[in-house]
């Protein structure tokens, strides 16, 4: 343990998290026992209207102290099973989320696909997901909440279902990113909003057609020089009239396409982490992941982190180590 965390373990007022009424009945318990401290150093219990003899003033004062002790450990044993059994949802929430998150890709011909994803807290407020859509699309599905934890991840679920659904009766990003607008619009809290990416490739031209509500600007890096999807529109969720644009731009053979959250450009020190993404993906294709992960600072990192990295082979002889023909 650190100076600094113990500093603000020693220091640090618990019972602020407690509900209002449990923590006057601690605060209640901790006056008693200071009090009875202090009849004993005073000799008296009402100074100075009541001196008792001292015997009766040590069984008194005793007294108070226990009845004090009593309250401040029952209430904490209280929070304690509190705080339990939001430890034991929070885990159950968790492999929940882990369910709906693919915990591997599957490699589709002539491309190689990895995704890395670490939240801050027990679940986050990202959500990816790779879907093949047709038999030679597929859609990319990238989505930041504002915010941290639980509320965080039951808006992330939610978009998940709704990409889901939506994507298996139309594989136009367009109308995606508009129906899931209006929706959140009109379903969550107006403090609640998501920035997200969806972007559809076409495997065999290598096309890509991408809606950007906000997000992070994905990378398309290949021959020499770097792309970058921008903003196409607002975050979802901000307004229901919003409107959208659809974009498109390819993959060329030996392209790779970084899909990410802010929670990794924040991560990277210095002060341009774009450029330090865009060195990091040069080279070995088998190692952008790896060298991805390498420039994560963990004294930084305060935010969920995700990665989705699609990699064009180079040619047809060189498929084999991408997937099947």
């Amino acid at each position: 343990m650190s100076a600094r965390q113990f500093y603000h373990y020693a220091f640090y007022d618990w019972t602020r998290e407690m509900p209002r009424a449990r923590r006057m009945v601690t605060m209640t318990g901790v006056f008693l026992q200071g009090y009875a401290f202090w009849a004993l150093l005073t000799r008296s219990l009402i100074w100075p209207i009541i001196w008792p003899s001292r015997p009766l003033l040590y069984v008194v004062a005793w007294v108070i102290y226990m009845i004090g002790h009593r309250l401040v450990n029952t209430m904490l044993t209280a929070e304690f099973l509190r705080k339990t059994e939001l430890e034991s949802d929070q885990i159950a929430a968790q492999r929940i989320q882990r369910t709906l998150q693919p915990d591997s890709l599957d490699q589709r011909p002539g491309y190689q696909m990895e995704a890395y994803y670490r939240p801050f807290r027990a679940v986050g407020g990202d959500y990816f997901d790779v879907i093949d859509v047709a038999e030679n699309q597929t859609l990319f599905a990238l989505a930041d909440v504002s915010g941290k934890g639980t509320p965080a991840a039951l808006l992330a679920s939610n978009i998940q279902a709704l990409v889901r659904s939506m994507s298996s009766t139309e594989a136009d990003v367009l109308a995606l990113a508009s129906r899931i607008n209006r929706h959140l619009s009109r379903y969550t809290p107006r403090d609640r909003f998501a920035t997200a990416v969806f972007i559809l490739l076409n495997r065999d031209s290598g096309e890509i057609a991408y809606v950007n509500a906000g997000h992070n600007p994905p990378l398309l890096c290949g021959s020499g020089s770097t792309r970058s999807l921008d903003a196409t529109g607002v975050p979802l969720g901000l307004f229901a009239a919003a409107t959208y644009e659809k974009r498109v731009a390819t993959i060329a053979p030996g392209d790779t396409l970084l899909i990410y959250t802010d929670g990794l450009t924040d991560s990277v020190p210095g002060d341009s982490p774009q450029t330090r993404l865009q060195a990091a993906m040069t080279g070995d294709p088998d190692r952008s992941l790896a060298n991805l992960k390498t420039l994560i600072d963990p004294k930084l990192n305060e935010d969920d982190i995700t990665i989705v990295l699609a990699k064009r082979a180079v040619s047809t002889q060189s498929h084999a180590a991408f997937g099947p023909i």
